[in-house]
């Protein structure tokens, strides 16, 4: 039995010492003591409990935003990580090696996951590698903290067809496929609080064919008396707030929803950007604004992009008259358009490689692919490894460092597109100035996704009139599910996806602190993968590897990826099981 073989089989004594990266407080510093890991003792699982070791952790800018906020991080929720350390590390393989006496029933030694980190219980985030102490560590214990959850057990069985390294990446993964599955609401919420705005003298006839029999409560203002006689005719209760200014809003918002904000908010005849700015700002989490009209505002509402991204706010549309023909998915697509143009602002990073990745290995993916970056290093790096993906796929693809396009790249963008803009706009930097500048790429019908979060609060000017005019979609997502993991590791099985693909560096336990502080420099142009299972292994890219490890690399893909033979290599000569 070769020594991979030894170590998939989970068979081996378990080692005397148990190395682990706690995190003790904000900062570098405050990771493992004086920068080095510490040893403790391997645990014994509790009844409920399952004793893993983790294969492999991929390193993440999430972590980072932990590393520098520590005890502020929302979700630690203020504790005292001195006396209550926490541990990084979310993107996580693992192995079973122990069971405790109630769950033998359901898992076994030796079986393989990968951890959901996106936590819930009873409502509240308890994320993996956040609140719950992360993989940065050789073996712990994992209990009901991560096997009942709101959603269940969050860890995803993964086969041997798969590396370690890969099936650690399913996360991020996961996240990037996320982007692209409908996480607004699309229908007006049922038993919600629904608030229609319109313009007094107003006299279009509108329609509400479906959807207005689902609020509990309908608030009018200035509405036609069409849509008052329709509201009127439903089982909700009315309530008519009429002759309001902008600044009475706010107010209304507090009394009726007690600052919340209103579910569903539908204004008709819309005609100033400013009302409209400060409408939404009025939507509930995971609420819906629809406006309907035939005219453009008088110029860009500020909209809230961190709320897109992590709230789920709708802005929704139509030219009327029928109200109801904003909703649904027929109308709001939130997938990149087959054979369209997309534009990946910030695609250098390994989160926004892995977008340019998944739109050159669509079946029915955009025929035209542009892709950003400042850095000339991950400009380089996009080229190398996706120019040859392009080829293959009968894509074209620009790589571009937007700071050098002539005259601009806005004009950049419009050459390419005949004057149209992008179908699809992905925006993979958390800058609110970007974002805006993002949107003036798309075509009037085009797509604008928030992959990157930036605060809640956070205002960039945004062409609304779009959306009722000419259906634009503007979307963001944050977080995923254990669904969104699978289908990952489904489309790896059918070969559509190459999650190995992303790995850049890797490393053994020791590295993890260099490790983190190369995803804050920015040092590798895709992911960081450590191994705590293997010691002494430093920091190495992929491209050096000949030169430390040239058995490893002549495992190694086309291009440097990483293979399931290449780790079946790297353990043969670097796993010490004594």
């Amino acid at each position: 039995m070769s020594k991979y073989e030894k170590y998939a089989s989970a068979t081996s004594p378990l080692p005397h010492e148990n190395w682990a990266w706690n995190l003790y407080g904000a900062g570098l510093e405050n990771v493992g003591k004086n920068g080095n890991p510490e040893a403790f003792k391997v645990p014994e699982p509790a009844d409920n409990q399952l004793l893993v070791r983790i294969d492999s952790v991929g390193m993440c800018f999430s972590d980072i935003k932990v590393l520098q906020q520590g005890s502020n991080h929302p979700k630690l929720y203020h504790r005292d990580l001195t006396k209550e350390p926490g541990r990084l590390g979310h993107e996580v393989s693992l192995t079973i090696i122990k069971v405790g006496q109630e769950l033998q029933d359901k898992y076994q030694p030796g079986q393989r996951y990968a951890v959901q980190p996106d936590i819930y219980q009873n409502g509240k985030s308890t994320a993996y590698g956040y609140t719950i102490p992360g993989g940065l560590i050789q073996y712990h214990l994992i209990g009901p903290e991560v096997l009942d959850t709101d959603a269940g057990a969050c860890l995803l069985p993964v086969e041997a067809e798969i590396s370690y390294a890969a099936a650690s990446l399913l996360e991020p993964w996961g996240c990037v496929l996320a982007a692209y599955t409908q996480r607004r609401r699309l229908y007006p919420k049922v038993g919600g609080t629904m608030w229609i705005v319109g313009k007094p003298g107003d006299e279009d006839i509108y329609q509400f064919s479906k959807g207005l029999e689902s609020p509990k409560v309908i608030v009018l203002t200035d509405v036609p008396p069409a849509i008052q006689a329709l509201a009127r005719k439903t089982e909700a209760t009315i309530i008519e707030k009429n002759g309001l200014t902008v600044k009475d809003y706010p107010i209304l918002s507090e009394e009726l929803t007690q600052g919340t904000g209103f579910d569903d908010i539908i204004v008709l005849n819309p005609q100033s950007a400013k009302t409209i700015s400060e409408i939404s700002r009025l939507i509930a989490r995971r609420g819906t604004m629809n406006l309907v009209g035939q005219k453009p505002l008088d110029g860009y509402a500020d909209a809230d992009v961190g709320r897109l991204h992590y709230d789920y706010i709708a802005f929704l549309g139509n030219q009327g008259p029928d109200i109801a023909a904003s909703y649904g998915e027929e109308r709001n697509r939130c997938e990149l358009q087959p054979d369209g143009v997309a534009v990946f602002i910030g695609a250098g990073g390994p989160m926004g490689q892995m977008h340019v990745q998944r739109a050159l290995e669509m079946p029915d993916g955009p025929k035209l692919i542009v892709a950003t970056e400042v850095n000339q290093e991950r400009l380089d790096a996009l080229n190398n490894q996706f120019k040859p993906l392009a080829e293959q796929n009968h894509r074209i693809l620009h790589v571009v460092n937007p700071n050098e396009a002539q005259p601009t790249f806005y004009d950049f963008v419009m050459e390419l597109t005949n004057g149209q803009g992008a179908d699809d706009v992905v925006v993979s930097v958390p800058s609110a100035k970007l974002m805006a500048e993002a949107a003036t790429l798309m075509n009037p019908h085009g797509m604008l996704v928030l992959f990157a979060g930036v605060p809640n609060g956070t205002i960039a000017p945004i062409n609304l009139s779009n959306v009722y005019l000419n259906n634009a979609q503007f979307t963001g997502t944050s977080g995923l599910s254990i669904d969104d993991q699978a289908s990952v590791l489904a489309r790896a099985r059918e070969g559509k996806l190459s999650p190995g693909r992303m790995v850049a560096a890797i490393g053994g336990i020791e590295e993890a602190i260099n490790a983190l502080e190369g995803v804050i420099q920015g040092k590798y142009p895709g992911k960081i993968v450590i191994f705590p299972q293997i010691h002494n292994l430093p920091l190495t890219g992929l491209d050096k590897l000949s030169e430390k490890l040239p058995e490893v690399a002549d495992k190694l893909g086309p291009l440097n990826v990483w293979t399931i033979e290449s780790e079946a290599a790297l353990f043969e000569m670097c796993w010490d099981n004594e």
